[in-house]
C-alpha cells in the first residue's frame, strides 16, 4: 500500500456537521445531494467539474484536489476510505464529521 496518495473530493456539508461551510441543509437533504451527485458522475459527467460547482470545501477552486496526503493527515473515515480505492476510482458516499464527501483517487 502507498505511503502517500493524490485525491479529490466532493463535500456536502449539512446543519449538523463540524464544516466551517455555513449550510442550512438538513442532514437527510444533504446526503440526498451527494448521492444525486454521485449517480451524475457515474454516468459520465467530470468529477472535478462537478466538485467545482457543488463542492462546500475550499478544494472545489481546483476542482476537489486535496493534492498528496498521508496517512494520519485526514479523518479516520475518509483516510480509509481514500486508500482503499484503485487510482480512477470514486468511492460511495463518505460520512465524517464535515459532512458527507464523495472520494476520487488520482494517483
Amino acid at each position: 500500500m502507498a505511503d502517500q496518495i493524490r485525491a479529490s473530493h466532493i463535500l456536502i456539508s449539512h446543519a449538523e456537521s463540524d464544516s466551517r461551510a455555513a449550510s442550512s441543509l438538513s442532514r437527510t437533504d444533504a446526503l440526498k445531494a451527494i448521492e444525486t451527485l454521485k449517480t451524475r458522475i457515474e454516468a459520465g459527467e467530470d468529477f472535478g467539474d462537478i466538485a467545482a460547482d457543488n463542492s462546500d470545501c475550499p478544494s472545489s477552486a481546483n476542482g476537489g484536489d486535496l493534492g498528496m496526503f498521508g496517512k494520519g493527515m485526514m479523518v479516520p473515515e475518509f483516510e480509509t476510505a481514500a486508500f482503499g480505492l484503485d487510482v480512477g476510482a470514486t468511492s460511495d458516499v463518505v460520512e465524517t464529521d464535515f459532512g458527507f464527501h464523495l472520494i476520487q483517487r488520482t494517483a
